[in-house]
Formats: structure tokens, sequence, C-alpha cells
């Protein structure tokens, strides 16, 4: 019982690594991109495997102002 409470996280782990190579290995992308250093210092993903049509960005929530404080008039 301890042999198999030993290896069995060892295997499980093999597996999904075995998993994780063939879905990268078989992924299809012919253009993996690279990173560009752009002239104002920030970093810019050119090339990949990735269009702007498939993020899905949701829209932005704008929150309610809240409202003033009502003033006394005293």
């Amino acid at each position: 019982m301890t042999r198999l409470r030993t290896t069995a996280p060892l295997l499980l782990a093999a597996g999904l690594t075995a998993l994780a190579v063939a879905t990268v290995r078989d992924a299809g992308c012919d253009d993996p991109g690279r990173y560009d250093l752009r002239p104002d210092g920030t970093w810019s993903l050119v090339g990949g495997c990735v269009d702007p049509g498939d993020l899905v960005v949701p829209p932005p929530v704008v929150a309610d102002p809240a409202p003033a404080p009502e003033q006394s008039r005293s």
C-alpha cells in the first residue's frame, strides 16, 4: 500500500506530462511567435497562432457614480 501511495503521484504526473507534450505537438501552429521590443520600452507579441478574434473580451463594467451626500441646511 505504501509503494502505491509513492508511485501513484509519479505515474499521474508522467501521464499529464505526456498529455501536455502531445497537445503542444498537435496544436498545428507553424509560427510560434516572438516578442519584439517597441520604441516606447514595452514588449509586443509578433506572429503566433492567436488572432484578435480568438480572444473574447467582455465589455467594461461601468459603475454608477456614488450619489453626492446631502448637505443639511441648518
